[in-house]
């Protein structure tokens, strides 16, 4: 091979390797502009605590949806707690959400960046509710600090546009006869033959279930699955509302018991509340703090239920929140209880409680 070969070939390799990083920044940078593209940035600060709150975009179809930033950034020795988001929405739901952890900045503070996606439900003006972002001093974590942010409005548009008002409703149009046409002599025996493996069929399921050869499919649940969704119907029924407090106790002291027989095998539906807090003291499968809180909770039921005590509006929601935080801090999804023949919302009755 020749110098000038030599020299020409080393000249295309370097030129090549220079459009290579040319691309690859390009890329880098349409990456990041990508990432970093909302249409609304509001920022907030009080003390330590300055968060940002992002929108894409402002303006969407009924069929898109919006990105919801959060970016925190808490000073060294605070921690900040982020808002619910599901709990806030209103107008949209929550399809999707994402972290991408904690880091540090040059100033030793810790960001936080959480994402979520929204979706509409139905076309107008709608706003992405403010929301409470609460922080404290890690010496100090019963000193509670919050920090507010604003509504942001979101226009969501119909997928009809502008001729939306002028859409008409045709009427149907009348029965129109369907031509028949008379059954060939095949199509006549292969209807009869269907007829015939039906009725087979009916019949062989019936002796097949008669001589117990079918097997019904079983389905389990956790304890607290079932729980759950016997205090939605509680709640649902609007007992304390209508002023049946004494139902009200009966109903959720029953949803307690239940599920500790189905969580830890503990016989509390059958039992009076003495025999069951005996029991409940001899017993290793709970911790000495939720036997005091089990304690509590059913002796204030009894003092309702036969003392004719009358709860205050605080002391029933503090029972509901008890009764709701302790399912969620027992529960388990490794024991399942067998719910094949009942149904899963179905409530113990005030006979049964009692």
């Amino acid at each position: 091979m020749t110098a000038s070969r030599m020299t020409i070939r080393i000249a295309l390799l370097v030129f090549a390797g220079v459009l290579a990083l040319g691309a690859g920044c390009r890329r880098d940078s349409d990456r990041t502009e990508a990432k970093t593209a909302f249409e609304v940035d509001k920022v907030y600060e009080r003390g330590p605590v300055t968060v940002h709150v992002r929108l894409d975009k402002t303006k969407i179809s009924i069929a898109q949806t919006v990105l919801l930033q959060f970016e925190a950034t808490v000073g060294p020795g605070y921690e900040i707690q982020m808002p619910k988001v599901d709990e806030a929405l209103q107008d949209f739901g929550l399809v999707g959400w994402d972290t991408s952890g904690e880091r540090l900045d040059e100033k030793n503070n810790v960001v936080t960046t959480y994402e979520y996606r929204l979706e509409p439900f139905l076309s107008g003006n709608y706003e992405i509710p403010a929301f409470t972002f609460t922080f404290h001093d890690v010496n100090e974590p019963d000193a509670k600090h919050e920090l507010s942010s604003e509504p942001v409005a979101v226009e969501v548009a119909s997928l009809l546009g502008e001729d939306r008002a002028n859409l008409v409703i045709e009427d149907i149009e009348g029965v129109v006869a369907m031509p028949r046409k008379a059954a060939t002599w095949w199509v006549r025996l292969l209807v009869g033959a269907g007829v015939a493996l039906a009725a087979a069929g009916v019949v062989a399921w019936f002796l097949l279930r008669r001589a117990g050869r079918l097997q019904v499919q079983r389905i389990f649940q956790p304890a607290h699955e079932i729980a759950y969704a016997r205090l939605r119907a509680l709640v649902a029924e609007k007992l304390v509302e209508a002023g049946r407090i004494k139902e009200f106790y009966e109903r959720i002291s029953g949803i307690l018991r239940y599920y500790i027989e189905d969580r830890f095998d503990l016989h509390a539906p059958e039992r009076t509340t003495e025999e069951f807090l005996d029991e409940l003291r001899r017993t290793e499968v709970l911790r000495s703090p939720d036997k005091n809180v089990l304690g509590e909770f059913l002796t204030h039921c009894d003092l309702v239920k036969f003392a004719r005590h009358a709860p205050t509006t605080e002391q029933i929601q503090r029972s509901f929140d008890l009764v709701k935080d302790f399912i969620e801090r027992t529960r388990s999804d490794e024991r399942k209880i067998d719910v094949t023949d009942r149904v899963q919302t179905t409530e113990p009755t005030a006979a049964e409680v009692a």
